[in-house]
């Protein structure tokens, strides 16, 4: 056997963390296994929250993606998260609101390692499918953006969520998003921070497939809280992969708590990905996903450091608001007061921390 050279940066690493990292042996497509042949499979395991990612799990992507691209017997990446409520919420709010929050030279940091991270996704010299197996938000969906493909639960949804906690979507989203679904739903998605469901992200352009995962009594069944037909609403609109509202909302939900999540769906489509991108060349197959990946590259290479030194420099106010009052508001409030906070500062009211307490949802009037 050929004497290969160990080309990781890190040689016998061991992912014990947050951050799992597996070979799984490739299935030949007639129920047997494509031996000598694997996907890597690299999952963030933070259920507890929402796969959000902390500092040391941002370490071990850089590395797991590193590994992975190296493997010379892996065939695909498939890029997950543990449970099957989110594949990442962005990062831990935890961590920035007690570590990070009015530190912006620490954040920097940080922001260094985030870049590194989403640059090493766009790196690794193999398709990356992300395995959205619940909701992709904030800079999880920025993460999710920079892999090849996205095979979906139908359950998940997806969405920005920067300006509504004292960020901006500048760590992928504003560069990628717009390239999926155009400028003007782009813009919508990263201001207002409404979510959108799986179907819709899919009718846009975000998403390679949607899987219904939900059993209810023995049976298949699509995302109840969800509009999965075209049809016409009341003001003329057409709608499709919209959130159901009001009494349909209601029963939706009864339906939803009635059933039972079924990943074993949605892996079925991923391996059925991992087997088609297999049967190709493998030489034109990487050259076709680095072409393809440029039209990110141009944007992400040009903006992610002017947008690493903005970042950092928030951490000082708008930041340091919203990120503290998400991780000290409850389940029914986690925002700053915004209306508060503009009339503060339109009366000329500087930037201080007696401006950001007054701000945070403990302290709002209403």
């Amino acid at each position: 056997m050929f004497d290969f050279k160990n080309h990781d940066l890190v040689e016998g690493y061991r992912f014990e963390d947050q951050v799992r990292y597996e070979r799984r042996p490739l299935t030949d497509g007639k129920g047997g296994i494509a031996h000598g042949l694997y996907s890597t499979w690299i999952t963030l395991d933070n259920p507890s929250q929402f796969n959000s990612y902390t500092t040391r799990m941002v370490k071990d992507v850089i590395l797991a993606m590193r590994s992975a691209s190296e493997d010379r017997a892996s065939v695909a990446v498939v890029f997950t998260g543990a449970g099957d409520r989110a594949f990442c919420t962005g990062g831990n709010t935890k961590e920035y609101a007690e570590y990070y929050a009015g530190r912006p030279e620490e954040y920097k940091r940080y922001m260094r390692l985030f870049n590194d991270m989403v640059t090493a996704i766009l790196h690794v010299d193999k398709p990356v499918i992300c395995r959205a197996n619940g909701m992709r938000i904030g800079g999880g969906q920025e993460i999710g953006m920079a892999c090849d493909f996205t095979v979906s639960s139908d359950l998940a949804n997806y969405g920005q969520a920067g300006p509504k906690h004292g960020s901006a979507p500048i760590g992928g989203s504003t560069d990628f998003l717009p390239l999926y679904v155009g400028v003007e739903e782009a813009m919508y998605s990263c201001t207002v921070c409404e979510p959108w469901s799986a179907y819709k992200a899919k009718r846009l352009g975000l998403l390679s497939e949607v899987v219904p995962v939900l059993e209810v009594e023995g049976r298949l069944t699509p995302n109840p809280l969800v509009v999965t037909d075209r049809w016409i609403d009341d003001m003329g609109r057409i709608v499709f992969g919209e959130f159901k509202a009001g009494d349909a909302a209601a029963k939706g939900k009864e339906i939803l708590k009635s059933g039972k999540t079924n990943l074993a769906h949605l892996d079925a489509k991923v391996n059925d990905y991992l087997l088609k991108l297999a049967t190709t060349m493998p030489g034109c197959l990487e050259m076709t996903v680095l072409q393809i990946r440029k039209h990110k590259l141009l944007h992400w290479d040009r903006n992610r450091e002017d947008s690493r030194q903005w970042l950092g420099l928030n951490m000082m106010n708008e930041a340091n608001a919203g990120f503290r009052a998400f991780n000290e508001g409850t389940k029914e409030c986690r925002e700053a007061d915004f209306l508060e906070l503009r009339r503060k500062l339109a009366a000329g009211e500087k930037w201080s921390e007696d401006l950001v307490e007054s701000i945070l949802p403990k302290n709002r009037k209403s």
